[in-house]
């Protein structure tokens, strides 16, 4: 029989700057989970006793707490959440016991039976983030599907959000209704201003968020990355 599909439930965190976050390991594994993490601010502490190249450079910038030596017993406590590079069969049994004693998030790579979390193929945007599964099934498809999805996916997004959160305390206060707020954002997705915006027609598009919402104090710069 083939073995079960995961079933994971797909969330996203938020905080980690304020969580203590520990990644196992120091080869190009090590420095993907890193990469992610700093994506969002988190405070991050990389166990290993060496690193490549790339995690060596963060660790001498200050990116990140180095511990320089293998994983030892006690290393967990008081962290959030723990990602390890897959190594022997008692390393990652240590990790895990511990993990699950002290109540913490904790994925070994491609090791399923010592995970109670896994991370998604992620594609972002500036707001926008993606995170794609196949529930373990596959994934070097997720990662297919991420490379497809960076494609279509443009910075387009990325300016487009960075209106609608300018946009958000002004649209509030301009419309108490929820119904009329909702019906608005729905049109403004609904419109060509993502074409606009990816063919460069920045101010075109500008000014048809303004009509869309109203809203003519709408001062956005037109020059964003």
């Amino acid at each position: 029989m083939p073995p079960l599909i995961m079933k994971p439930y797909p969330i996203f965190l938020t905080g980690l700057h304020n969580r203590h976050c520990i990644v196992i390991g120091g080869t190009h594994e090590a420095e993907g989970k890193v990469r992610g993490l700093l994506a969002v601010d988190a405070t991050i502490t990389v166990i290993s006793p060496s690193l490549n190249k790339t995690l060596s450079d963060w660790a001498d910038e200050g990116c990140f707490t180095w511990l320089k030596r293998p994983f030892q017993p006690g290393d967990l406590h008081g962290a959030f959440l723990v990602i390890a590079e897959r190594a022997d069969p008692e390393t990652n049994t240590l990790i895990w016991d511990e993990a699950e004693a002290e109540g913490i998030l904790v994925n070994v790579m491609d090791d399923v039976d010592h995970c109670n979390f896994v991370a998604g193929s992620v594609i972002r945007q500036g707001h926008l983030t993606l995170s794609i599964s196949t529930s373990g099934a596959a994934p070097t498809l997720a990662v297919r599907l991420r490379q497809r999805f960076e494609q279509e996916f443009g910075e387009e997004y990325a300016i487009f959000l960075e209106w609608m959160h300018r946009l958000r305390p002004h649209m509030a206060a301009t419309y108490p209704s929820f119904q009329e707020r909702k019906k608005r954002y729905y049109a403004l997705v609904d419109s060509d201003v993502l074409v606009m915006i990816k063919n460069g027609r920045l101010a075109e598009a500008q000014s048809c968020v303004e009509e869309i919402t109203g809203i003519q104090l709408f001062s956005i710069e037109t020059n964003l990355p």
